[in-house]
C-alpha cells in the first residue's frame, strides 16, 4: 500500500511558526479534509507536500510515489489551447504521451528507418504501461462534466474559473498517488459539484483537500484534519463527525487550562507563603513555579465565540424595486423586475456566474443606476456592504489600530460595551496578534479583519458578496451565528449550499437573460425540486393527440378593480403578519419550559409564516401590473 509518512514536519512564515513538528501518514484511499483559520498554513502544507515550499524535518514516500496538485490560480500558458494546457505538465503520464505523439510523427515521415520505427515501438510499448491511451478521450469526458466543451479555446480568453476547472482536470486525469486540491469547488456549478463529489468518493489514491464547503467535505471526507496555533490535529470521519469530536477536545483543552490556573494559585500561594519553608530540599518546587508561570497563558485555547452586538432601529420600509431593467454590455440582468424587502428578511441569491447576481447587490446600494425603473431605500436603513474586493487597507497599520478608527468599543444587544480587543478575540484574533502589522496578515486575515470592521459599524441590513470565497469555516461559523441573532437584513450572494442553507430562506436564483426565479425554503431543497424536475422532464410521456388550437388569450395588462383594491390594502397586511410572527416569536422565547403551551404557540407561528409567503407571492404578481 502507497503511504507518506511526515516527521517532525516544520515551517515558518517570518516571525509566524505555521506548523511546528507535526506528524502524519497519508494511507492509500484516505480522503482528508484539512481545514483551520485563514493564515493558520493549510495552502502552505500543500505547497510542502508538493515540494514547492521550504521546511524542516522528514517527507517519507517510496521511489515512484506521484503528487498532483491543484493550486488555487493554476498557471498556463495562455497561448495553448485547452487540450494542449492539459497535457502540457511535467508528470510522467504527460510526458509518456508527448514522447509517444514525436515518435509516432517521426516514425510516419520515415516508416523505413529502424531506429525511428524500434523508439517508435518503445513509445508504444510506454504507453500501454502506462496505461495512457484513454487519456484524451478521459480528459474530454472530465472537462465535459465541468462545463468546457471547446477544447480549442485559448487559455488566454478563458475566465478566472474557466482556467481553474482546466487545471482540475489537469490533475484528476493524471490519478496520482497523492491528489492535492485547494479549494477545488470555487467557481463550479453545483451539477459540476455533485460530480466532483461522486469522482472523489470512489477515487483509489489518497486526497488531501483545502475547502470551505461542509457538504462537500460531508460528501467525500474519512478523515479532517485541523491546523490551529501550529498544531495538526487529527479526526476520524467526515465534516459532521468532525463537530462532535472538536466540541470533545476544546472542552478537554479547557479544562486542563482551568486545572493549571488551580495548580498555579497554590504554587503562588505557597510561595508567598515566606521563607520558612525555603531551603535545599524545597529548590524542585520553586522550579516548578517557575515553570508554571512562565507557561501560564501561552498554549492558545479555542472556546465558542459569538458575536452580539446592538443595531439601529429599523422600520418598516427596508428596499423596494419597482419595473426595474438594466443591461450590462449587452447582456440583460434585470427586465421589468421589482421586490420588496422586508425586515428581518433573509434572502439568498444564486444562479449562473455573470447573470448579473453582484449587479442586483450594486444596485440595491446604489452604487450602479438602473436603466429604468425605482429604487427606493427606507429612511432608518443603516447599511454594511461586504464586497468581493477588499477596500485598501494600509500595511503600515496595525490590526487594533484599524478597527479603533471606527471607535475603541460597541455595544452589544443588551446595551453593554464591548471593546476593540474582545471584539477581535471573538473573531479568531488571538490577543498576542493585535499589535500585528496588517501587511503580516495573510489575504484570508485580511477579509476577516474587513467583515469586522463592518460590523462593529453597527448596520440594520448587511449585504455579503460572495463571502465563502474568502472567508475560513471558523469565520463563516462565527458569521452565522451572528446572523442567526441579527434583528436587520441580509441579502447574501453565494454557491455555498451549506451557508446559503444557514442564513437564507428565500432565494432569488439568476437563470441568466434578466430571468430570476423566487423561492421560498431551504437552497438545498431548491436544488432537489431542480434535480427531480430533471429527471422527470426526461422521461417520455405521451404524444398528445392534436385538437384545433383555442382562441389566443387577451395578455392581462393592468389590475382589475377587485385586484387594485387588494394591491393597495397589501403591505399593510403584509406588516401585520410581519409583526404577529415577531410577537408570536417572543412569547415562544418567554414559553420555553411551558410544552402545551409552546407547541399551541408554534402552530400559530407557523400558520402566520405560512400566510406571509403566500402574501408575499401575491405582492410579487400584484406589482407586475400596477400602472
Amino acid at each position: 500500500m502507497q503511504t507518506l509518512r511526515a516527521e517532525g514536519l516544520t515551517r515558518t512564515y517570518g516571525e509566524k511558526t505555521l506548523f511546528d513538528q507535526v506528524d502524519f501518514i497519508i494511507n492509500e484511499s484516505d480522503r482528508i479534509g484539512l481545514i483551520g483559520t485563514n493564515g493558520s498554513g493549510k495552502t502552505s502544507l500543500l505547497n510542502t507536500l508538493a515540494g514547492l515550499a521550504q521546511y524542516s524535518g522528514d517527507i517519507i514516500t517510496p521511489n515512484d510515489y506521484s503528487i498532483a496538485y491543484l493550486t488555487q490560480d493554476p498557471e498556463f500558458d495562455d497561448q495553448q489551447t485547452i487540450m494542449d494546457a492539459v497535457f502540457s505538465g511535467s508528470q510522467k503520464v504527460f510526458k509518456i504521451i508527448r514522447h509517444y505523439e514525436d515518435t509516432l510523427a517521426a516514425y510516419s515521415d520515415d516508416p523505413e528507418d529502424q531506429k525511428k520505427q524500434q523508439r517508435y515501438m518503445d513509445a508504444e510499448a510506454q504507453m500501454n504501461e502506462a496505461d495512457a491511451w484513454n487519456a484524451e478521450s478521459d480528459v474530454k469526458t472530465i472537462l465535459t462534466q465541468l462545463h468546457i466543451t471547446d477544447l480549442t479555446q485559448q487559455m488566454g480568453t478563458l475566465s478566472g474559473g474557466q482556467r481553474k476547472r482546466v487545471g482540475l482536470a489537469q490533475v484528476l486525469i493524471q490519478a496520482p498517488d497523492l491528489l492535492l486540491l485547494d479549494e477545488p469547488t470555487n467557481h463550479l456549478d453545483f451539477d459540476s459539484i455533485d460530480w466532483l463529489e461522486n469522482y472523489l468518493a470512489n477515487y483509489k489514491g489518497a486526497l488531501l483537500v483545502v475547502t470551505h464547503d461542509r457538504y462537500f467535505l460531508d460528501q467525500v471526507a474519512n478523515h479532517i484534519w485541523e491546523l490551529s496555533f501550529g498544531r495538526l490535529f487529527h479526526y476520524d470521519g467526515n465534516y459532521q463527525d468532525y463537530v462532535g469530536q472538536k466540541a470533545e477536545r476544546v472542552e478537554q483543552e479547557a479544562n486542563a487550562d482551568h486545572k493549571q490556573q488551580q495548580l498555579y494559585k497554590q504554587e503562588l500561594a505557597w510561595m508567598k507563603a515566606g521563607a520558612h519553608a525555603r531551603s535545599t530540599k524545597q529548590q524542585a518546587r520553586i522550579n516548578r513555579f517557575n515553570k508554571i508561570k512562565d507557561n501560564m497563558g501561552t498554549t492558545p485555547t479555542e472556546q465558542d465565540v459569538s458575536i452580539d452586538l446592538g443595531q439601529a432601529r429599523l422600520g418598516k420600509q427596508v428596499i423596494e424595486l419597482k419595473d426595474a431593467n438594466l443591461k450590462l454590455d449587452e447582456h440583460l440582468i434585470l427586465k421589468d423586475f421589482s421586490l420588496l424587502i422586508q425586515a428581518g428578511d433573509r434572502i439568498g441569491i444564486s444562479g449562473e456566474n455573470g447573470a448579473g447576481k453582484s449587479s442586483l447587490l450594486n444596485v440595491m446600494a446604489q452604487r450602479l443606476p438602473l436603466d429604468s425603473g425605482t429604487v427606493t431605500i427606507g429612511e432608518t436603513v443603516k447599511m454594511a456592504y461586504y464586497t468581493q474586493r477588499t477596500e485598501p487597507i494600509p500595511d503600515d497599520k496595525r490590526i487594533i489600530n484599524y478597527l479603533s478608527e471606527v471607535g475603541n468599543n460597541v455595544t452589544d444587544k443588551d446595551g453593554h460595551s464591548v471593546s476593540v480587543s474582545e471584539l477581535l478575540e471573538q473573531f479568531l484574533f488571538p490577543r498576542f496578534m493585535h499589535g500585528t502589522l496588517i501587511r503580516k496578515l495573510s489575504g484570508g486575515e485580511k477579509r476577516r479583519l474587513y467583515l469586522l470592521k463592518l460590523l462593529m459599524e453597527q448596520p440594520n441590513v448587511l449585504f455579503l458578496d460572495e463571502p465563502t470565497n474568502d472567508l475560513d469555516i471558523s469565520t463563516l461559523t462565527v458569521l452565522e451565528d451572528y446572523i442567526n441573532h441579527f434583528n436587520g437584513t441580509v441579502i447574501t450572494v453565494s454557491h455555498d449550499r451549506y451557508f446559503l442553507d444557514k442564513v437564507a430562506d428565500k432565494l432569488l436564483i439568476f437563470d441568466g437573460n434578466g430571468k430570476i426565479d423566487r423561492y421560498s425554503g431551504l437552497f438545498t431543497d431548491y436544488l432537489a425540486s431542480q434535480k427531480k424536475g430533471q429527471s422527470d422532464s426526461k422521461k417520455a410521456a405521451p404524444k398528445p393527440k392534436s385538437e384545433p388550437a383555442a382562441p389566443a388569450k387577451q395578455e392581462k395588462t393592468k389590475l382589475t378593480y377587485k385586484e387594485q383594491l387588494e394591491w393597495d390594502g397589501i403591505e399593510d397586511e403584509i406588516d401585520a403578519l410581519e409583526n404577529k410572527k415577531a410577537d408570536l416569536q417572543s412569547k415562544m422565547n418567554q414559553n420555553g419550559d411551558n410544552y402545551d403551551k409552546l407547541a399551541t404557540l408554534q402552530a400559530d407561528f407557523e400558520a402566520a409564516d405560512h400566510e406571509l409567503d403566500e402574501k408575499m407571492a401575491r405582492w410579487d404578481y400584484l406589482s407586475q401590473y400596477v400602472e
